[in-house]
This record gives structure tokens, C-alpha cells and sequence, in this order.
């Protein structure tokens, strides 16, 4: 059995490094299609349900046999009056359930850890995917079909590794009774060994539109969490123009959509399930009658139809197990869908080594807007236009602009048939021409330099270790007070003092109750917009990167906190280069340089003061700046 909780080693960066094996673990998922994907997920753990379906062999066998002890124990011991036998068959019988009850405790005990093996596993298998993918993975897939397969479609592949070993217990347990009937008459054995699966027959054209209206559902659920994950993250904002009753109205239409989708998906699960009963009793009622009618004529004796009934009651489980494992699979089927749309994304930066390396303490340059950084200079980026020096901001990070992805690859699921199938290979055609595409953009000169060495021929790991953008949409998350100051636990209290001091970020220490320790609640919700900012900005200082990017990193704070930061960012940066994109006079005043964008390109450089005096764009930028509200 593997160790719990299962390694999950990254995934290559090599696009379609991941293809078709089945002996690397967690490392490399087949993603060629649903059933592949399902079959190597159970594979990862194939000894150990190996192990478990023999377990739970021995722990249905004594149900099986138990039927033929109790008619032993007529026939031999009470019909014929004798104590002995009875005492013998009757403690058999209590051996076998003590057998049973045994097993079963190790079969659950052993289940439980496979199921949170494969959910966990599968947990692990998105947030490596998301990892890899960085930036580009919420543009090519909606953030609610990220957190569904990663919660709830995890959560069913764990389910079929506990149905699959159940079901392989009750099918040997189905053969063992079988055998025992065989032995006593030949035309109720015939009955037992074909009612099986005739009954799983009879049921097969359900699953069909079982999965369709699973599928409905599962799109219509992620589609609800995407809603409610956009929502949570501008509550703030909605609440400020007074959106929030709309929104809400929004998400409870959405999710009357959702119900709906359930409510269909129920009933046909539901008729699934009343077939299974159905047939299970129209088993037992027909063991029963054949018993009774061969008792009659003298060919069974009583003791043997008690045994008879025993079994046809016995039979309902493995009969209802197979069932459910046909239930279980279809979900499955529908969940590993929407899990390869996930894991099959493959990053777009390259698949050669990157033979280049970024030198130390050299200018950056930006070839499209003209723009230069100087090493160890405070350069403040001023535009009218935000969206160009987020842009900029993004280039110099290499991060992928909007415009190279798409969105919504993904298909009704209520269509069917051909039509169903032609949807899915158009949506493939889209991803591999989507993949192109970025890897193209990727690949090539990248247009910004650091010391004459383009971005697109370093490697992106040490592109994201040696340029840190940090902008207005970084997060928060949960954990404490040091571990988002830190999160790879790098630094000493007096560096971590440090940085919380230049962002005027020390009201966040004094804010909470147990100090470096505190609790942070996901997206820092328990603080206030500006005091997220700074913890923000003091974690990007205290990363302390070769180059540093800075999205507008006071838009939030009062003129009087942003005069702190101001006035204590270039004594801690200094030494090292920084880009602040701002229009803030008090930034500007600090600077080393400032650069004006106008049309996405570099017009002037120099002081704040030289450029006031000489250009008048660059006026009327920073007097608007100085009129607008804070």
C-alpha cells in the first residue's frame, strides 16, 4: 500500500512529456480519454486493491456460505434431533461471521486509506497542473472547473476505488452461491448464474442518459462555483456601488439552474436504483417460488429451502453492488472528463533547454514601448493609460498578454450522439491550435532584453526567480501571519520586521492576536484593502528579487501611509533594480528616473522635477493624478 498522503512529483514542463505511461506514479497521467484516465488512476494503486478485493473476497464468502451452514444445521442437527450437530454446524456458523466481521474491519480500514489516496492524489495532480501552468491556466480553464475537479470529481474517483473492490468481492461471493445452488439443483443454480447479468443487461440503456444528465449537471455545478468564486472576490467592490443585491440575484437564478440540472440527474439515478431493487426482488421471488414448488415434490428438504431464501437474499447485494459500480463508473466517466480538460493543458514556453542565463546588475529593456530600467536605479513608469503599463508590466515578466488566449473550450453537455462527439473533437482541434499558438508566442525573441539577453531564451524558472511583477490582482492566502509574509520560510525576524516597516505595513503585526502566528483568513479577508495591499508589497520586498515590478502598489492607501512607503522603498531596494508603474506624485518624487508612456510607448525620461518643468503630457498626467481623490 502507498504511504498516505501520496507523493505527487511536478509535472514536466515539456509539452506532451506526459504521454501514455503507466509505471511513473502520480508523475504522469494518460490523458488520451476518460476510461484511460480512470485505468491508470487505479493503477497507481493496483496492489494494494489487489490486496483489498481479496479481502473483501474473504469477507463476503461467510455471507455466502452462511445460507448452507443454516440449512445444515436444520437438516442435520434439528430435523434428525441430534444436539451435536447442531452445537458443530452452529459454531461454524459463528466462525465464519467472526471471519467476515474480522475482514471486514481490515477492508474498510484499507478503503479508506485508497480513497483518500486517490482524492488526495487527484487534489495533488490539479495544484502541481495549476502550478506549472502559472498565469495561463485560468485563461484556458474556468476557476470554478478548476475547484470542482479538485473537490468533488477527487472525491469520486476515491468512490470507485471503494465500489471496485466491493464489487470484486461480490462477484466471487455471486459465484461461490452459484456453485452451492448447482450442487443442490441444477435448474435454480441455472437461474442464479444468469440472473446476474441479465439484470445489469436490463439496465444498460439507463446509464447512457444517466451520463448525459450527470454531465448536464456537473457543467451547470462548476459554472454555479465559478459565479460564486467571482463573486467572493469583489464583494468589496460590489458592495461599494451597490451591486451586491444584483449579484446575488444573479447566483440564486444560476443556481435554480443548477437544482434543476440535479433534479433531472436525480430521476434518472433514481430509476437506476429501482431497477436494482426491481430485479433484486423479482430474484428473490423467483428463488423462493422454485424452492417451495421443488420442496413440494420432494426433490429439496427444508432445510435446503431456507438455504435457498437465505441466498436469494444474499444475492440482492452483489446484484445491487454491480449496479452500483455501473452508477459509480459513469460519474467517474463524466468527473475524468473534465479532469483531463485540466491535466492535459500543457504549458506554452518551450520544449528545448534553454541555454541562456540573465546577467547580474543589468538594464532591462523592452524593445516594443522603448522602455529602459537601470540596474539599481527606483524607475516609476507614468502612462494616462493603465492597461499600457500593466502591459508593460506583464512583458517584462514575461507573462503572456490576454489577447494570445481563449476562453469557454468548453461544450454543451446536453448534446448527444454524433452531434456530442463532433462537439468534443472540435474542442480538441481548438486546444491544439490554442497550444500552438501560445507556444509560437512563447518561443520566439521575446522583445524584452536583461543585458542584451532576450527573455524568450532563458529558462522561465529562473525568469520567475530573478524578476518578481507583483500587481493589483496578487492574493492573500490563508495561513498564518509569517507564512504570508514567507511563505518559503526563508527569512529571520529582523528581515521580516524590515519589510513590514518599508510597506507601513506594522498595523497588520499589531492586528492580530497571536503576532507572526495570527490567522489570516483566504484572500485576507479580515483586512481592510489597504492593509492587504501593503502585506501585498511587503512580500515582494521581502522575496527581494534582482528585479522588482510594481503594479500601482499604493492605489489603496492614504496619502499619508503612501508617504511612508514612498519615502522608505528606495533605501530598501537600493543596490537592486525597480520598476514602480504609478502615477503618484509622491512615488515620482522618490524616484531615481521616471519614464512617460503615451500610446504604449516611451516619450521622456528623466527627474519628476525635470520632466515637469519641460513636458506638458507629463503634466497634465500628474495633475490629474494630484486632483483625483484618494
Amino acid at each position: 500500500m502507498f504511504d498516505f498522503p501520496p507523493q505527487v512529483p511536478e509535472f514536466s514542463a515539456r509539452p506532451n512529456a506526459t504521454k501514455r505511461s503507466w509505471t511513473r506514479g502520480f508523475r504522469d497521467p494518460d490523458t488520451s480519454s476518460p476510461r484511460r484516465f480512470l485505468f491508470w488512476l487505479l493503477w497507481q494503486q493496483g496492489p494494494s486493491l489487489l490486496v483489498a478485493s481479496l479481502v473483501a473476497v474473504v469477507e463476503f464468502i461467510p455471507g455466502a456460505i452462511g445460507p448452507y451452514l443454516i440449512g445444515q444445521v436444520i437438516d442435520r442437527g434439528i430435523a434428525v434431533r441430534d444436539l451435536g450437530a447442531v452445537w458443530f454446524w452452529s459454531l461454524l456458523l459463528l466462525g465464519a461471521i467472526m471471519v467476515g466481521i474480522g475482514f471486514g474491519i481490515v477492508r474498510h480500514t484499507m478503503i479508506v486509506s485508497q480513497w483518500l489516496i486517490a482524492m488526495y492524489g487527484s487534489m495533488k495532480l490539479v495544484t502541481r497542473k495549476t502550478t506549472q501552468m502559472g498565469h495561463v491556466q485560468l485563461r484556458r480553464v474556468p476557476a470554478g472547473e478548476v475547484l470542482s475537479v479538485s473537490s468533488g470529481d477527487s472525491d469520486m474517483f476515491g468512490a470507485l476505488c471503494e465500489v471496485g473492490t466491493r464489487a470484486a468481492g461480490a462477484l466471487v461471493a455471486y459465484l461461490v452461491v452459484a456453485g452451492l445452488v448447482l450442487s443442490t439443483s441444477v435448474q435454480l443454480g441455472i437461474v442464479v448464474l444468469i440472473a446476474a447479468p441479465v439484470l445489469v443487461a436490463a439496465a444498460l440503456p439507463l446509464l447512457k442518459p444517466l451520463e448525459r444528465r450527470q454531465a448536464v449537471e456537473r457543467s451547470r455545478l462548476s459554472e454555479l462555483t465559478s459565479l460564486a468564486t467571482d463573486i467572493v472576490a469583489g464583494l468589496r467592490i460590489l458592495r461599494g456601488i451597490g451591486g451586491e443585491r444584483t449579484f446575488a440575484e444573479n447566483y440564486a437564478e444560476q443556481s435554480q439552474v443548477a437544482r434543476k440540472a440535479g433534479v433531472r440527474s436525480g430521476t434518472w439515478n433514481a430509476l437506476v436504483d429501482a431497477t436494482a431493487v426491481l430485479f433484486s426482488g423479482l430474484l428473490l421471488v423467483t428463488l423462493t417460488w422454485l424452492g417451495a414448488r421443488q420442496v413440494a415434490a420432494g426433490e429439496l428438504t427444508v432445510g435446503a429451502l431456507i438455504s435457498f431464501f437465505g441466498y436469494a437474499v444474499f444475492m440482492m447485494f452483489p446484484v445491487q453492488t454491480f449496479f452500483e459500480l455501473a452508477q459509480t463508473w459513469v460519474r467517474c466517466l463524466v468527473s475524468a472528463r473534465k479532469a483531463i480538460a485540466v491535466l492535459e493543458q500543457q504549458p506554452p514556453w518551450g520544449a528545448e533547454e534553454r541555454a541562456g542565463s540573465l546577467p547580474a546588475e543589468a538594464e532591462i529593456v523592452d524593445r516594443e514601448s522603448g522602455f529602459t530600467g537601470r540596474p539599481g536605479e527606483l524607475t516609476v513608469v507614468v502612462s494616462a493609460m493603465p492597461d499600457d503599463s500593466a502591459a508593460l508590466a506583464d512583458r517584462l515578466g514575461r507573462y503572456l498578454p490576454a489577447e494570445s488566449e481563449q476562453v469557454g473550450l468548453d461544450i454543451d453537455e446536453s448534446i448527444k450522439g454524433r452531434e456530442a462527439k463532433a462537439a468534443r473533437a472540435k474542442q480538441k482541434e481548438a486546444r491544439a491550435r490554442q497550444a500552438a499558438r501560445d507556444l509560437e508566442v512563447a518561443s520566439r525573441d521575446w522583445g524584452v532584453t536583461v543585458g542584451g539577453v532576450d527573455l524568450g531564451a532563458v529558462d522561465i524558472g529562473e525568469v520567475r526567480q530573478r524578476i518578481l511583477v507583483s500587481d493589483t490582482t496578487s492574493q492573500v492566502f490563508a495561513g498564518t501571519l509569517q507564512s504570508a509574509l514567507d511563505p518559503l520560510g526563508r527569512l529571520t525576524r529582523a528581515e521580516a520586521e524590515r519589510a513590514l516597516h518599508t510597506a507601513a505595513a506594522e498595523d497588520v503585526f499589531d492586528a492580530m492576536p497571536g503576532g507572526w502566528q495570527g490567522r489570516i483568513d483566504e484572500r485576507g479577508r479580515g483586512l481592510s484593502g489597504g492593509q492587504r495591499q501593503r502585506l501585498v508589497l511587503a512580500r515582494a520586498l521581502a522575496a527581494d528579487p534582482e528585479i522588482l515590478i510594481l503594479v500601482e502598489p499604493t492605489s489603496a492607501v492614504d496619502a499619508h501611509t503612501e508617504a511612508m512607503i514612498a519615502g522608505r522603498l528606495p533605501e530598501h531596494r537600493a543596490g537592486r533594480t525597480t520598476v514602480v508603474m504609478s502615477t503618484s506624485p509622491l512615488l515620482l518624487h522618490h524616484a531615481d528616473r521616471v519614464v512617460l508612456m503615451q500610446d504604449g510607448r516611451a516619450i521622456a525620461d528623466g527627474t519628476h522635477e525635470d520632466l515637469l518643468e519641460r513636458s506638458a503630457d507629463y503634466r497634465r498626467v500628474v495633475v490629474r493624478s494630484m486632483e483625483e481623490p484618494g
